[in-house]
Formats: structure tokens, C-alpha cells, sequence
């Protein structure tokens, strides 16, 4: 090895030590699980809380809880980055200097603002974190640094993420309206999919803005496109429905009532282990959300009017479903609202979830695909 090669290892190694000791860990799960995740906990902190204090506040006695909710929106890009940075383990000073950032990235993201928060906070924040308490100033620098490389990057990139964003959710919209059958199926599949991996379906469903609002508020969608993004929001929640429900319901044997409960209004993300040891698990739920997913675009036309990220919740706390009851009340709302839409809810997110997951988990059993304590909790 020449003088070249031993220099040019002993920076790397250096640098490498560098990095270890800032904790900047460069991973698909540091950004894609922990970041991702950690982004949608911020949503649900501000602006899914705020979007239900609204509802709230449709009661005149309570008006005061629509007033505390209208304020959800500007707290939301703060509230993103600020828990980004807890889960890249972030000193305080990146962590409170983080809110800015996400402040200016939603703001100029538009329809792609919590991607945009999600993109541009990890690297401002990595970028505060490699420059914390390593100068003697280090209360002006580390905040300086880390709102400036976020600030910039909002500024030149956020816009042109809020672009791409538009495009998707056109496609997705364009898509669901002209195969409503077609994009019900691969909707509510692969949300349902995403919501019980180790990822959040629910972050995703709000940076793509799966809701008839959010379309509305790009401002660049045609009456067609909106009504189908409403659509494939509604095919999102029956794929997280069939999943939660599902795994909640044909795991009753092994886990009881509380196994029912923390699958079924918690997570389904807990059969994961149970996953991995048989993928073969998974099948009754995901077949279920491909039959509930057109059921849910092409006979009852469920359409999400709340907020996106409520696409990507399921029955975890009811909203899902809570949110589609939620924009039924919102004026934006195409459409009157009768038994056959209640009907229409509760046998797609409860009912047909639970009965096809169990009928199918049924033959798989009797087949040998799964046994007994297969789906066994912990």
C-alpha cells in the first residue's frame, strides 16, 4: 500500500469515527422506518388531533375546541421535524431549531409538504448534528447551521417536491377514476401492506395527500381527479381496515380480547415476528383488502374527505373511519350522505374485513399453511 492509500484510508477511517461518534448513522432504517415513522407521530400530534378538535367543535356548545383546532395546520411542519429529530437522536439545540425548518419546508412544499418536512429536515438535522458543540459558539452555530442548510434547501427544492407530489396525486386520481375496480384493488393492497410493515402508511398517505381536500387545495386538479384522489383515500382505509381488523380477528384464538384490542384499534405491525417466521399469515388479510378495496371505490364509493393521514390509520383509535365521518361535514363534501354510505362504512372497515380474513384463514388453516400459535403475540 502507497502513501496515497494510507492517507486516503486513514481519512475514511477518521471520518468514519466522525460519524459514530455524532450518531449519523446512514440507513434505510434510520430514514425510512425511524424518520418515517417519527413524521407521522408529529401529523397525528397536530394536525390529525386538531382535524378531530374541528369536528369537536361542530357541537355549538364546544366551538371553543374548533378555535384550539385551527391552528393544527401551521403546527404541523414544526411538529414533523421536531419528532424527526428525536428519532435521529438529535442534541436539543438541532432538535428546537429542526421546528423552523419544518415550518419553511411545509410551508413551501404545498401538496408535498410533509415530504418535503421528511426530505429536507433529515439533512438539515444530520447537518446540525455533525456541527453540534464542536466550536466554542456552539448556541449561534448549530442553530445557524441547521436552519440555514434547511431554509436553502426549502426554498429551492420544497417547491419542485410539491410539483412532483401533484403529479403523483393526479395520476393516483386520474387512475382511480377511470379503474375504479383496478386501483381499489392495488390501493388498499399496498397501503394495507405498508400499514402493517415496520413503516408508516400513514406518513405516506399524507405526503401523497390521499384525500379529496388535499386535492382540492393543490388547486391544480380537475373535478374528476379530485373525486378519484377521495376515492383511492377511501380504498386506503379499507386496505388498513382489513388488515387490523383481520389479524385481530383470526389471531383470537391465540390472543384473546387483548390481543382483539391491540391489533384491532392498535396495530397490526404486531404480527411482524409472526410474519417473518411464516409469510403465510399475512394471506387472509391481504386478500381481504383486495376484495374490500373495489368494494369500497366501485359499489359504496367511500371517498376521504378528512386529512390525508387519517388514509393510513385503519381502525388504529377508529380514524380511519372517523375521518371519512369527518369529511361527510366538511363543505368541500360532493355529495349527500345517507344510510347507504353508514352501511357502506361499516361493513368495509368492521364487518367484511373480519368475516373474509376469518374465512380465509379457515382453509389456509385446514390446509396446514397455518398452525396453531402461528400468530401468537408475545
Amino acid at each position: 500500500m502507497n502513501n496515497d492509500q494510507q492517507t486516503t484510508t486513514k481519512e475514511k477511517n477518521a471520518f468514519l469515527r466522525f460519524l459514530a461518534r455524532k450518531d449519523i448513522v446512514f440507513s434505510a432504517k434510520r430514514y425510512g422506518i425511524d424518520a418515517l415513522g417519527a413524521m407521522a407521530l408529529g401529523l397525528f400530534g397536530s394536525l390529525l388531533i386538531a382535524t378531530i378538535f374541528n369536528a369537536i367543535g361542530l357541537i355549538p356548545p364546544l366551538a371553543f375546541f374548533k378555535t384550539i383546532g385551527g391552528y393544527g395546520a401551521q403546527a404541523a411542519g414544526p411538529a414533523m421535524a421536531v419528532a424527526i429529530a428525536f428519532a435521529l437522536k438529535a442534541p436539543p439545540l438541532v432538535m428546537y431549531s429542526s421546528a423552523l425548518v419544518g415550518l419553511i419546508a411545509n410551508s413551501q412544499g404545498g401538496a408535498g409538504g410533509p415530504l418535503a418536512v421528511l426530505l429536507i429536515a433529515v439533512v438539515a438535522i444530520e447537518c446540525g448534528k455533525a456541527v453540534s458543540k464542536e466550536t466554542k459558539v456552539d448556541i449561534l452555530v448549530t442553530p445557524f447551521v441547521t436552519v440555514f442548510v434547511g431554509g436553502v434547501l426549502a426554498i429551492l427544492v420544497a417547491p419542485h417536491i410539491g410539483t412532483a407530489v401533484g403529479f403523483i396525486g393526479k395520476f393516483i386520481g386520474w387512475a382511480t377514476f377511470l379503474q375504479p375496480f383496478l386501483m381499489g384493488v392495488v390501493i388498499s393492497v399496498v397501503v394495507g401492506v405498508a400499514l402493517t410493515l415496520p413503516i408508516s402508511s400513514a406518513a405516506i398517505c399524507a405526503a401523497i395527500g390521499l384525500s379529496g381536500v388535499a386535492a382540492l387545495a393543490s388547486g391544480t386538479m380537475t373535478p374528476d381527479q379530485v373525486h378519484g384522489v377521495a376515492l383511492a383515500g377511501g380504498a386506503a382505509v379499507a386496505g388498513c381496515c382489513a388488515q387490523m381488523v383481520g389479524f385481530a380477528v383470526i389471531s383470537f384464538k391465540e390472543n384473546g380480547w387483548g390481543g382483539l384490542v391491540s391489533q384491532g384499534l392498535g396495530t397490526s405491525m404486531l404480527q411482524m415476528p409472526n410474519i417473518i417466521r411464516n409469510p403465510r399469515i399475512w394471506i387472509p388479510a391481504t386478500l381481504a383488502s383486495a376484495i374490500t378495496g373495489p368494494i369500497a371505490t366501485c359499489v359504496f364509493k367511500l371517498q376521504m374527505y378528512g386529512a390525508a393521514i387519517n388514509s393510513g390509520m385503519g381502525t388504529c383509535g377508529l380514524l380511519g373511519p372517523i375521518g371519512i365521518v369527518l369529511g361527510w361535514f366538511d363543505k368541500a363534501y360532493p355529495a349527500s350522505v345517507g344510510a347507504f354510505d353508514w352501511i357502506g362504512l361499516l361493513l368495509v372497515c368492521f364487518v367484511l374485513p373480519a368475516l373474509l380474513s376469518l374465512g380465509f384463514s379457515i382453509l389456509l388453516r385446514r390446509i396446514g399453511w397455518i398452525k396453531e400459535n402461528d400468530m401468537k403475540l408475545d
